[in-house]
């Protein structure tokens, strides 16, 4: 019994953490839309075969995008911009252009996928939200999925970081019945232990030391604003929190300590240390300067956390196509 392709449509798809690990659990990509030029070269750096839309007017800004050319794509998946619905970000109002939700609907009422897989910040699950998110539940019920959203934190799908992710996900009644959330990891991964060979690479004898010290989970990575400076770790908070894991959290590292850097003070993480504290494979290349490749890491959606997403759901759209088949062949020999 011959198995058949199955295939995603990605919106807003940054730097390819999301799409990575959806091709980790078996799909292929029809196409990958994204506005950003860096995030977009990114894409084809890495995967020069997918079929990363260009122009915005041909569909790299969303709200150009047509559905319709997509009819029969299995999955449509992305993650919207998060600042509309970060704890800090200004209260949505009426035709917020912020707001890309309403041209994704639009866009899966043009294309009827079988399933729906949006990520975004944990602030979308809170009470400031509830009446947005009964509206985008009621219209995801209106095209004929059922909806479901848990909040998963990255770290319990072995990324070293807590990175608390709000899913979305709306299937077909009869691929829904077959859908189970992954179970966590049993262990987790600490921040010394995912880079320790990292900051040993250019020859700093406190690596190993530094490595027993930040033993623990990081702070959510933040991508941070266009309009605001150079790239850091976060707020006054944040970067607390890394210090206590031995980091420097303000700023970003051109390249690891070196052998003259003092074995107790704390070093600065590098754009490759983000993206492998994101769960991003090391030949994975970031395009762009230092600031933009540093804001395409820490806006991205963990590999290890939609991979583990896609698996079960692959498995719940790939088992229904077993049941057609198998129901087709009876029906056929009956």
């Amino acid at each position: 019994m011959e198995s058949r392709r199955h295939t995603v449509l990605e919106l807003c798809a940054g730097a390819g953490g999301q799409a990575l690990g959806l091709e980790q659990a078996g799909f292929e990509h029809v196409a990958l839309a994204e506005i950003d030029p860096d995030a977009r070269a990114t894409l084809r750096i890495n995967r020069p075969a997918w079929n990363v839309i260009e122009r915005p007017q041909d569909g790299a800004d969303i709200w150009q995008l047509n559905g319709r050319e997509f009819r029969g794509v299995d999955v449509v998946a992305g993650g919207v911009p998060c600042p509309p619905f970060s704890l800090a970000g200004k209260q949505l109002g009426p035709d917020d252009e912020r707001d890309l939700f309403p041209a994704a609907l639009r866009i899966i009422s043009e294309c009827r996928p079988r399933a729906v897989m949006f990520e975004n910040v944990r602030g979308l699950a809170g009470e400031r939200f509830r009446e947005y998110r009964t509206t985008l539940f009621r219209r995801l019920d209106q095209l004929g999925y059922i909806p479901q959203a848990r909040l998963v934190n990255a770290s319990d799908f072995g990324v070293p970081q807590l990175r608390p992710r709000y899913l979305i996900l709306a299937m077909r009644p009869e691929d829904f019945l077959r859908f189970r959330w992954p179970e966590p990891r049993a262990s987790r991964v600490t921040v010394g232990a995912a880079l320790e060979d990292l900051m040993a690479a250019n020859g700093w004898p406190g690596a190993a030391a530094w490595s027993r010290r930040a033993a623990g989970i990081a702070p959510t990575i933040v991508g941070g604003s266009k309009k605001h400076g150079g790239p850091d770790l976060g707020p006054t908070r944040a970067r607390r929190q890394w210090a206590q894991l031995g980091v420097d959290g303000l700023g970003i590292g051109a390249e690891p300590p070196g052998p003259d850097f003092p074995e107790d003070a704390r070093p600065k993480l590098t754009v490759r240390m983000a993206a492998r504290l994101q769960g991003f494979p090391d030949d994975w290349e970031f395009h762009g300067k230092k600031t933009s490749a540093y804001r395409q890491v820490g806006n991205a959606f963990p590999p290890p956390v939609a991979r583990a997403i896609g698996t079960a759901l692959m498995a719940a759209i790939a088992s229904r196509d077993v049941a057609r088949l198998m129901e087709t062949a009876a029906s056929a020999a009956g």
